[in-house]
């Protein structure tokens, strides 16, 4: 098992739960044991949740595993099976489970320059909320779910915050254009300044940061930069390995790589969408704990199941006070439907449709509804 998150942790699970009872080895970048990440942008970062309420083990779980924390895998040995550490050690295995997740994509250029920070692991948002603790001015890059909810939570603690984001409309990607211009609309409705449809050229400061500057020639100071502009897939060590690799591990419907006994889960994972006939690297917090269980049984049965569809991939964000959920896929939609509440109120519900078929749902503050087209999503793929 390569990955001690929540997906490594889901299939460490899924191991011993479909009766496998061999040696299980977990090899975890990070010297933390796994932990829930959705709240290191929110409640952990905010000081309600303290690091004691993000483990992930329940306290009399025991899943007879060996763990090797603090080791990364620098690489894959098809021919011998074995993963090579850093540290010059190596864990022969059967079956190999990648699930080495994403890095946060940096800004070049701010290697170095103090108050510039991501938001990915346990250690940046421990980082991140001493430095919020003494206030300021925050300048967060990218107007994506963890830009955004850095800077509701920033917000909340009496920050003055701007959000930059280079494309006309926030989460078009993820919500399209019309609902990433509603659900983006919070920062404006609590006084947080969003700037849109330029880019940033870089930051000044000379041992810490002092403004962020913008491609338009202007200059935004800044006392804290958090840069929230993607993550990449964490499979550099993978080269030469045999893995296919197409933004993160290429996998099939259930997981499987380009090599026999090697699955793939997690954000690191490409796996191949039935529904759209092409490959999509999912990085939400649900098919991280759901998927693993369909790719163990295929590396247990050894290729020889039928893969199933997967559910439609589901997310979730808090923000300023407002819940948003979202399934499905808004990609390729040709409608998209305001089914209930509205826009100026941040309280809808929206179906997204192609060809007439609802192929994404969106909730604000829609709880009880979300969950009943959600379903309906599901049962339909």
């Amino acid at each position: 098992m390569v990955g001690a998150s929540l997906a490594g942790l889901s299939a460490a699970r899924s191991l011993r739960g479909q009766g496998y009872d061999g040696r299980l080895v977990v090899i975890g970048d990070e010297i933390h044991r796994p932990y829930d990440r959705p709240p290191l942008s929110k409640e952990f970062l905010a000081g309600t949740l303290g690091e004691a309420d993000l483990v992930l083990e329940t306290d009399d779980e025991d899943l007879g595993a060996e763990w090797l924390l603090g080791a990364r895998a620098t690489g894959l040995d098809r021919a011998e099976r074995t993963v090579r550490l850093a540290d010059g050690r190596e864990v022969r295995a059967d079956g190999i489970v990648i699930a080495t997740g994403a890095a946060a994509r940096t800004l070049p250029g701010s290697e170095g320059l103090a108050g510039v920070h991501t938001l990915r692991t346990l250690d940046d948002a421990r980082a991140l909320r001493a430095e919020l603790a003494r206030g300021g001015r925050l300048v967060v890059i990218g107007g994506g779910f963890i830009g955004a909810e850095v800077a509701s939570t920033a917000y909340a603690l009496g920050l003055d915050v701007t959000v930059v984001e280079a494309a006309p409309t926030p989460l078009a990607g993820p919500l399209g254009e019309t609902m990433g211009a509603i659900v983006s609309g919070l920062h404006a409705d609590h006084g947080v300044r969003l700037l849109c449809g330029v880019g940033v050229k870089g930051l000044s400061g000379e041992s810490r940061v002092d403004a962020v500057l913008m491609e338009d020639g202007r200059s935004v100071p800044a006392d804290i930069v958090v840069v929230g502009v993607g993550a990449r897939p964490c499979v550099e060590w993978l080269a030469g390995s045999g893995v296919e690799l197409d933004n993160g591990v290429k996998c099939g419907a259930d997981g499987r790589t380009s090599l026999a006994g090697v699955i793939a889960v997690g954000d690191c994972a490409n796996w191949y969408d039935p529904r759209a006939g092409a490959h999509r690297r999912v990085e939400h917090w649900t098919g991280a704990r759901e998927r693993p269980a369909a790719a163990v049984a295929t590396l247990l049965a050894g290729g020889a199941v039928e893969p199933g569809v997967p559910r439609p991939p589901y997310f979730w964000s808090d923000q300023y006070g407002v819940k948003i959920q979202f399934s499905g896929h808004a990609a390729g939609a040709d409608s998209v439907t305001i089914e209930e509440g509205t826009a100026q109120d941040r309280d809808v519900l929206a179906v997204y449709r192609r060809a007439g078929i609802p192929v994404a749902v969106l909730g604000m503050n829609q709880p009880r509804l979300f969950v009943r087209w959600r379903k309906q999503l599901a049962a339909a793929s």
